[in-house]
């Protein structure tokens, strides 16, 4: 789990992140998207990282990127880019 602050947020991670991240779920604290990366690169490591700089943030379904805020109680969805159609 990620260090809580004024409000939390639900990360989900899919295929890859969850793998680096070695947790399917967890809770974070809410920030920009970009400050979201940080903490989360904290926590699990250089793998996450790697894996991040390819993935997309949607929070409760919206892409969300740099400053862009994920609000509290947000659901934020880690994609990694996926192969096929």
């Amino acid at each position: 789990m990620v260090a809580g602050g004024p409000g939390v947020i639900t990360v989900r991670y899919f295929a890859g992140a969850a793998e680096a991240a070695g947790v399917d779920t967890e809770q974070a604290a809410t920030g920009t998207a970009d400050t979201v990366r940080r903490a989360l690169v904290e926590a699990h490591g250089p793998a996450l990282a790697r894996v991040l700089e390819r993935c997309s943030l949607l929070a409760d379904g919206v892409r969300v990127d740099g400053d862009t805020p994920v609000p509290d109680g947000a659901t934020l969805d880690v994609l990694p880019p996926f192969a096929g159609g």
